[in-house]
């Protein structure tokens, strides 16, 4: 049998490293999604297009 401290300090310590993982989870999912910088049909004269490859 484990002693009440130990049981305590080994709950406080789960608890401490689930805290705050829903608010991580959702951060990540409401980031910045991803899409194409330069979509098709981007003027290639545009100062910011990409370089053509030689």
């Amino acid at each position: 049998m484990v002693s009440s401290t130990r049981q305590t300090e080994r709950r406080r310590a789960m608890n401490k490293s689930r805290n705050g993982r829903a608010n991580k989870k959702a951060r990540v999912r409401a980031g910045t999604p991803a899409f194409p910088v330069h979509p098709e049909g981007y003027s290639s004269s545009a100062p910011d297009a990409k370089k053509a490859k030689e």
